[in-house]
């Protein structure tokens, strides 16, 4: 029953910190160094991932018809526009698809520690601030996704490689801080960030479960249906949050828990 209960705490991190630019793999590295699954190190690796599909169905879930390519035949089958959004996607994947076939594992082992999280969390919370600052009082040249350019798209890709490469980035605060550099709106940055997301999570999650053997027993698949419905639960309102936040307000404030959180994580360890 404890096991379900974590799970529980594991969904509602993953559904808030997933869309927030605070690092969801790198909030729950720290609550598992605090709070234990009683379950093999395997199933506790794939569960990490594989709850993020919560995520990420609320976003197909919320946007579904922003982002289906397809209509009736009388208008012609297809949306152009969402085909040619799909098409950006793909390009924006090719940097991490590419990081994964070269390194895979062994970013795991290299990298997810709490010396990593806490570092790249008080700097990218840093980069935040400067990039806010300064934005402020400059027009957005990038409005819709539509005028998202294939070399933007790749750009932005590029910029998601430094999350999957390094835990405590957080893979949407990546993109975002991208986004406002190349001129993407908040909007507009936010929204292609879920979009990527989709093809990104729904392949690391697949690659995940099928690593683990798809021999799951049945706490297992309680476990990890806890914590994948808790997560798209939470995400559902995270993300109607966070879109009315930023019509209003900057990511500064993001940016500033970032860097508390880092330097408690830091000084806890140091401590102890």
């Amino acid at each position: 029953m404890l096991n379900y209960l974590i799970s529980f705490f594991f969904g509602i991190i993953e559904g808030i910190t997933e869309w927030l630019p605070v690092s969801s793999t790198g909030h729950m590295i720290l609550f598992d160094e605090f709070v234990k699954l009683s379950m093999s190190d395997d199933f506790k690796e794939m569960f990490l991932i594989v709850i993020q599909l919560g995520a990420i169905l609320a976003v197909v879930v919320l946007f579904f018809w922003d982002i289906w390519p397809f209509t009736t035949p009388q208008k012609g089958l297809i949306k152009k526009d969402k085909f040619s959004m799909w098409f950006k996607i793909a390009v924006a994947c090719i940097p991490a698809v590419i990081l994964e076939l070269c390194l895979g594992d062994k970013i795991d082992a290299m990298f997810y520690n709490f010396q990593t999280v806490a570092i790249m969390l008080i700097t990218v919370g840093v980069l935040f601030i400067i990039v806010e600052n300064w934005n402020k009082g400059r027009s957005a040249s990038v409005t819709t996704i539509d005028e998202i350019s294939y070399k933007y798209a790749f750009y932005i890709g590029m910029f998601q490689l430094v999350a999957a490469l390094l835990p405590g980035t957080s893979r949407s605060g990546a993109t975002i801080i991208g986004g406002l550099v190349l001129g993407l709106s908040r909007t507009v940055a936010a929204e292609f960030t879920f979009y990527l997301a989709i093809p990104v999570m729904f392949g690391a999650s697949f690659i995940k479960m099928f690593g683990f053997g798809l021999h799951f027993t049945g706490t297992e698949i309680g476990v990890l249906l806890t914590g994948t419905i808790t997560a798209f639960v939470v995400s559902v309102f995270v993300i109607k949050f966070l879109m009315g936040f930023i019509k209003k307000h900057d990511f500064k404030v993001f940016g500033w828990y970032r860097i508390i959180l880092g330097l408690i994580v830091l000084a806890y360890y140091f401590l102890h």
